[in-house]
């Protein structure tokens, strides 16, 4: 037993993956995360209050966005301050980026070079 499990175990990397914003200042915003596991995520469901969805990703962002050295770059405490005083911008591109898969925008990406060179006019 356990080939199945040890298979897919093997088939994933679990190590912390890059992952940037633009800032509206024109600087880049730089954190790392490893892959979301079911428990992290349910973790991070307990820890929001009700069911607010925003409250969530905050968890999840506080959770998983570390440093390249593995520091973690937000704590709990500073999920008051997330919400208040920054743009919702900002603090929306942190999570899709955060929530993003790079499968997802590498599909995204060639989509949108098939569309557009289905749109090109016949010379």
């Amino acid at each position: 037993m356990g080939f199945a499990l040890d298979r897919l175990k093997k088939a994933v990397s679990m190590q912390p993956e890059r992952k940037t914003i633009d800032l509206p200042d024109g600087s880049e915003f730089e954190f790392w995360m490893t892959p979301l596991t079911m428990a992290q995520r349910a973790r991070a469901q307990k820890q929001a209050k009700g069911d607010d969805p925003t409250d969530f990703a905050l968890q999840l962002l506080a959770m998983k966005a570390i440093d390249e050295s593995g520091q973690k770059l937000f704590q709990p405490g500073e999920i008051a301050e997330l919400r208040n005083e920054l743009p919702t911008s900002v603090v929306d591109a942190l999570i899709l980026a955060l929530l993003s898969d790079e499968d997802d925008e590498e599909e995204e990406e060639e989509e949108t070079d098939m569309k557009s060179a289905r749109k090109r006019p016949k010379k």
